[in-house]
């Protein structure tokens, strides 16, 4: 871990905190809620091994990155627009993209929006959604799961600040997301009302939970949330994209166990054709047994191989 570098790269009006290790072709790592850089870590180190150069920022409002105040300013649009100045500001003319969670929603834009840039994409968790015009997405998680349903408490949650991060990291990473079942947080309640966590699984050391804890602990949570308070704002700018599709090579893997999995429609849409209908050079779905919505830190060594021999292709 000390042999990853750690800088600081202006791009689209902000300072982006960029992790780095290797030499080569480079791999563009995304990382998803509520998560850092070092949710890659270990594939970080495994490609670099590899001969890539791998590269995770932190993304926009999140650790050791820039912030903005505006929350209207944390749509794709705005994530893509980073992402594509930093890969200038390192000369970089084509990357590998990876992306978890969010990350992945991320990297699907990145792809429809400049194609160009990307060589190919390894996507986990989060399919690609075409969109619904008919239908604003926090409008479809509300209709589908009820009020409760956490993206419709993450439009208005202000009681992250009076939880211990430490905490509420432990929550987030073992419990409320790390579950077939969708996450439903009680008004009355709020996250605070939900039961502590079990203890730490193998793959998530105390470390890795006070590195999480003292980022957010320092940044907040409102630069992540803003992600979610942004989608159906996204809905509106990208209606122009309406039925665009992804044409780059892209591999998708995703956690048997994972709640993004258990959506009702989703196992049909990746399986029954929809998913490669909106991404036409889809290669490969790996549905991983036994694994959860954080993969790539559950089974890291078998995440890692999984980009590894897709990427090598090409």
């Amino acid at each position: 871990m000390e042999k990853i570098e750690h800088t600081t790269i202006p791009t689209n009006g902000i300072d982006m905190h960029v992790a780095a290790i290797g030499n080569g072709p480079v791999v563009l790592f995304l990382h998803g809620f509520p998560e850092l850089w070092y949710s890659w870590r270990h594939q970080l180190l495994h490609l670099s091994s590899r001969g890539y150069r791998a590269i995770a920022p932190d993304l926009r409002g999140y650790g050791d990155t820039d912030a903005t105040p505006l929350l209207t300013s944390y749509t794709p649009f705005h994530i893509v627009g980073d992402l594509v100045g930093l890969i200038d500001k390192l000369g970089v003319e084509q990357v590998f993209l990876v992306g978890h969670d969010w990350g992945a929603m991320i990297a699907w834009y990145f792809c429809m929006f400049r194609p160009d840039r990307v060589k190919a994409l390894v996507n986990m968790s989060v399919v690609f959604f075409p969109r619904n015009p008919a239908m604003k997405p926090v409008d479809g998680f509300r209709a589908m799961f009820g009020d409760d349903h956490y993206i419709c408490r993450f439009q208005v949650e202000e009681d992250f600040a009076q939880i211990d991060t430490t905490k509420l990291m432990k929550k987030f990473l073992i419990s409320i997301f790390n579950t077939p079942k969708a996450p439903c947080v009680p008004k009355e309640t709020g996250f605070r009302g939900l039961p502590d966590p079990p203890a730490l699984p193998s793959w998530l050391s105390e470390e890795d939970i006070n590195y999480y804890a003292t980022k957010f602990h320092q940044k907040g949570f409102t630069g992540g949330l803003n992600y979610y308070r942004c989608l159906n704002l996204t809905w509106e700018l990208a209606a122009p994209w309406m039925g665009a599709q992804i044409k780059v090579p892209v591999k998708f893997i995703v956690g048997d166990l994972d709640l993004t999995y258990h959506i009702p429609g989703i196992k049909e849409y990746i399986h029954n054709g929809g998913f490669k209908k909106d991404v036409p050079m889809l290669q490969e779905v790996v549905v991983m047994e036994g694994v959860a919505h954080f993969l790539n830190q559950e089974k890291p060594e078998e995440v890692s191989e999984h980009i590894y021999d897709f990427i090598k292709k090409f």
